[in-house]
């Protein structure tokens, strides 16, 4: 058995959430990350934000309408939502609850507003904030989409300082820079994170107990 993909497996499972202007490579870092950590489940939000070109309904988001999204709102269905740039974004409870009941890593894929609801309900949540380099590249990272409108290009910049000053609310930080070295401060902190000594003890109860008797 692949040992990363078991190492969730026999105790507990940890909550990652990551957050990030848009144009800062959050989505692009945890694809990779997913790809090296096959035992991390990505949780999918729902938006009424429409897809853009390639993107596929159930796989990056579950598209839906803003009535839709307001009624699940209503009904409880969140553990968080937020406004961003106009449009709504979730995450379904269930969702969420039935991966971490299985013994799952999640990681979730939200905005800062997001997290901060996270933080309240599941305190022992890891969150991790991605900066740009600079100003200048976010602009230009932005606009090299191809896929946003002058105005929605010009809101995510404006909206951006917002985002990044509560950056520090985070547990850790990375900028993406060098997107490898991104990608491996990303993966140090799962790593990290499954060394804790809680996860450690329950993970390895038998073996202390061996040592100890």
């Amino acid at each position: 058995m692949n040992t990363q993909a078991s190492q969730s497996a026999g105790g507990e499972c940890t909550l990652f959430v990551v957050a990030a202007p848009s144009g800062a490579g959050k989505s692009t870092l945890v694809n990779a990350l997913l790809e090296r950590e096959p035992a991390i489940s990505l949780s999918i939000s729902h938006t009424t934000r429409p897809p853009r070109p390639g993107e596929q309904y159930g796989r990056h988001y579950y598209f839906v309408e803003r009535e839709e999204f307001e009624r699940e709102i209503a009904e409880g269905i969140f553990l968080e939502h937020a406004e961003v740039h106009g449009n709504l974004y979730g995450t379904s409870r269930t969702t969420v609850n039935t991966l971490l009941s299985q013994g799952r890593d999640v990681l979730l894929e939200i905005d800062w507003q997001g997290a901060r609801q996270i933080r309240k309900t599941k305190p022992d949540c890891v969150s991790v904030f991605i900066l740009p380099p600079s100003r200048p590249e976010l602009e230009r990272r932005l606009r090299g989409r191809g896929s946003d409108s002058p105005e929605v290009i010009a809101r995510r910049l404006h909206n951006s300082r917002e985002e990044i000053a509560h950056a520090h609310e985070f547990d850790y930080i990375i900028v993406n820079d060098n997107f490898d070295v991104a990608l491996g401060d990303l993966q140090a902190i799962v790593h990290a994170v499954r060394q804790r000594t809680a996860l450690q003890w329950q993970r390895h109860e038998a073996l202390i107990a061996e040592l100890l008797a």
